[in-house]
């Protein structure tokens, strides 16, 4: 049974263990509870409204881990350098919204990339859990997303700065999910997306989002001042998202290496796509079509931001996402499938 099919007909949903659970607070925790139903009403119209709203739950978290939480997102937002008049600046957001580690890899190491490419080092934000090494950010989670969405619109100039956010997260055909352990569970929608940017005030924006069916994104976000790259069509699932990966197949083709290059970001997209592609064709499995839309707006403003990248390609880090000889074609597994995002 498809997931859209399983959240709108059933009132919880499977999920299998990333990794074992340990005492070291930089180990990711586990996923081992039942994905909760986070639709309302008996109707399949009503739940889906619901899911639309960008529904997020937290439970068994406790008050000294919520002050904490705040004071780390506080600290993180105050930091954040606000803009210079006369001068188009990039603010730089990365996300992971799933607590299986490679998220939180690819958000931190997503984050120095764009950062660099961008000249936004006193302008990135990180929200990322644990990874098995570092748990120093705020945590991943839709309301810490929204909030810095709102915080960074009132630093920026509206008129002429740019957001850069990178998101990394298993996906579904509703949207984005938020999964953090057995604490914390939402699903971002686009209509929740655009609601929170266009609260924000953020018209200029570059959204990459990395994520199975993240092309549901792409009708709803598209505009003239919108560059918006998924991993994946609005009906395919992507790869490598392996909790003990370094990256996904999108992450690793798309940052860890085209935006490496000091090319455009279209060109890099493109890129990337190929090398997806590839990878997909080698492991023997559906292609995830990568989506790119640009807007008339953005081409026009890009090459003024893209001035700051480095000249020289900085070199791949990290583990390849895609390796043939341990790749296996990937298995259902309750509202998310194991090795697919």
């Amino acid at each position: 049974m498809g997931l859209l099919a399983a959240l709108l007909a059933a009132p919880a949903l499977s999920q299998s263990s990333a990794q074992s659970a340990t005492p070291d607070r930089a180990q990711p925790p586990p996923h081992t509870a039942p994905f909760p139903d986070l639709g309302s009403g008996d109707s399949r119209t009503e739940r889906r409204k619901s899911y639309e709203l960008s529904p997020q739950l937290q439970r068994g978290v406790s008050a000294a881990e919520i002050r904490e939480q705040q004071r780390r997102l506080d600290a993180a937002l105050a930091a954040l350098s606000p803009q210079q008049a006369g001068t188009p600046e990039a603010y730089v957001v990365t996300v992971a919204l799933d607590s299986d580690p490679v998220f939180a890899r690819e958000a931190r190491e997503a984050a120095r990339v764009l950062s660099a490419r961008y000249g936004a080092q006193a302008r990135t934000l990180v929200l990322a859990g644990p990874d098995g090494v570092r748990d120093d950010a705020p945590h991943g989670s839709i309301t810490a997303l929204v909030l810095a969405l709102s915080h960074v619109g009132s630093i920026m100039d509206g008129a002429e700065d740019v957001l850069v956010l990178y998101t990394t997260s298993h996906g579904l055909d509703l949207g984005l999910a938020y999964h953090f352990g057995d604490s914390g569970y939402g699903i971002l929608s686009p209509g929740g997306l655009k609601a929170a940017l266009e609260e924000a005030g953020i018209r200029r924006r570059v959204l990459i989002l990395s994520a199975c069916y993240s092309g549901v994104f792409v009708p709803l976000l598209a505009s003239p001042d919108t560059a918006i790259l998924t991993a994946a069509a609005s009906t395919r699932t992507s790869f490598g998202c392996a909790a003990e990966n370094d990256w996904t197949f999108y992450g690793d083709a798309l940052i860890n290496r085209a935006l490496r290059q000091p090319v455009g970001l279209e060109d890099a997209a493109r890129a990337a796509g190929r090398s997806v592609a590839e990878w997909e064709t080698k492991a023997r499995v559906l292609a995830s079509l990568p989506q790119v839309s640009i807007g008339a707006g953005a081409k026009a403003w890009l090459p003024q931001i893209e001035a700051q990248m480095p000249r020289i390609a900085s070199a791949p880090v990290g583990k390849p996402a895609f390796d043939p000889a341990q790749f296996t074609v990937p298995v259902r597994a309750g509202p998310v499938r194991a090795g697919q995002k």
